[in-house]
């Protein structure tokens, strides 16, 4: 037995003996391995114990029971993340109240969305589920693997980062009273959009305060049993977790006025942003956000379709790349998921980036930004087994995604699938050749 079987043979037995994910054990054989953090791999192997990608190199061997994926001529990437959509609820925006912190995403999660599955076909492994922005303070958003078939909560993905929405500009000032049947609301100015946010921070500062003065309290012994504690206010525990360190903003943006003013808040108020959302203008002012180490999360050549977005270019995610913006492309939308890979291609044209720099975009950028860089977004030992196998170079315009894994278990194979619509068509042939020969005979 020569060393590389031995390895792998102890990692086996090791990943059979200690509990972690729920994965399947797969080997990918001879694939072109695009691994976005450590280079290009030709004709390489990646093994895949209980989950977790064990191994990562040339001629792997492994044991029988181990399921071996023959990628001789196509290309091998990490699993896509889109750091933005809405994919996968029941609900989206909570309109009856201008601030609704307390609604969760997780509540309302739906795994029968096909939505779901058109995202895999496109080798998208996760995602970043989100409330709407037609609230200046909206819910806490959800980070899902798309476990197609599986319970709801077999997708949540506990190690993300907890995020609250915000938003600002057009949609939370109800421009054109939306969702609102028609009855205008507070705010309905940009500059009341700023206002209730700090004003509910204020209340959240306050609320942080009593609680950190009843517990104090209570650990001393002097009159601790007579002690009331101040009443429980779910709108603005998130709040809270957020000027704690606990949550940060992900915050839905146009224009750059606005979202340096929303920085200048995060910093008046003691919060954090993570990322700003859609940022078709942080080309203007991508200095500051690369200063501040705030990311973007942007549609690549889509704008101009509100007023708010009519100075977008496409060369957004690319220039702030090279200015040193955390940039990930997203989708935000059931269809436009599934080719989030062109997207990141176009970056190449627009933009400059080199190919590297453009996967970054759609795997370990978007990583970063959801706190998942540990499990996902690139192809390196210990990660999560959460990949797409693409028949072409994933940035060219010919390629199409022809195996989505997860963990280690095949979600989506472009082959099984047409050969079962195939049979389905076949059944409803005949099915129909039946009817009508018993119609004939009547």
């Amino acid at each position: 037995m020569n060393k590389t079987y031995g390895t792998v043979v102890m990692f086996f037995c090791l990943a059979m003996a200690v509990p972690g994910l729920n994965g399947q054990n797969l080997l990918i054989k001879n694939g072109t391995l695009l691994t976005v953090t450590q280079g290009t791999i030709m004709k390489g192997d990646i093994l895949i114990l209980n989950g977790i990608i064990k191994t990562i190199g040339r001629d792997i061997q492994t044991t029988d029971d181990v399921q071996v994926i023959d990628a001789t001529g196509k290309y091998v990437i990490p699993g896509i993340i889109d750091s933005h959509t809405h994919i996968g609820l029941s609900g989206t925006n909570e309109m009856g109240a201008t601030i609704t912190s307390e609604v969760k995403m997780r509540d309302v999660l739906n795994a029968e969305d096909t939505s779901i599955y058109t995202a895999i076909t496109g080798g998208v492994t996760m995602v970043h589920t989100m409330h709407g922005s037609g609230n200046p303070i909206g819910g806490e958003n959800v980070v899902l693997k798309l476990k197609w078939g599986k319970s709801a909560e077999e997708m949540v993905v506990g190690e993300a980062y907890r995020t609250l929405k915000f938003a600002l500009g057009e949609n939370p000032k109800q421009a054109n009273v939306f969702g609102t049947g028609g009855t205008p609301r507070y705010p309905q100015s940009r500059m009341g959009v700023n206002a209730i946010i700090r004003r509910e921070f204020l209340k959240a500062k306050n609320y942080m305060e009593q609680w950190e003065r009843y517990n104090a309290a209570k650990k001393s012994k002097k009159g601790a049993k007579n002690l009331i504690p101040p009443r429980k206010n779910l709108k603005l525990e998130p709040l809270v977790a957020m000027l704690k360190g606990d949550m940060y903003a992900r915050c839905h943006s146009y224009r750059a006025d606005e979202t340096l003013e929303f920085i200048k808040l995060s910093k008046e108020l003691g919060f954090k942003i993570i990322c700003f959302e859609h940022a078709v203008e942080a080309y203007k002012i991508a200095r500051e956000l690369a200063e501040e180490n705030i990311g973007i999360s942007a549609f690549l050549d889509n704008w101009a379709y509100k007023v708010e977005a009519s100075e977008g270019i496409a060369y957004n995610a690319g220039y702030c790349t090279k200015q040193g913006v955390l940039v990930s492309i997203n989708s935000d939308s059931p269809e436009r998921i599934r080719r989030l890979f062109n997207d990141a291609a176009k970056s190449m044209k627009y933009g400059g980036l080199t190919e590297e720099e453009a996967l970054k975009l759609i795997t370990i950028n978007p990583a970063v930004q959801l706190g998942v860089e540990k499990i996902a977004g690139s192809l390196e030992e210990g990660k999560h087994g959460d990949i797409a196998i693409f028949n072409e170079h994933p940035l060219s315009a010919y390629t199409r995604c022809d195996m989505t894994i997860i963990e280690g278990e095949v979600y989506f194979d472009r082959d099984q699938y047409l050969q079962e619509r195939e049979e389905r068509e076949k059944r409803k042939r005949e099915e129909q050749k039946t009817k009508e020969k018993k119609g004939g005979v009547r």
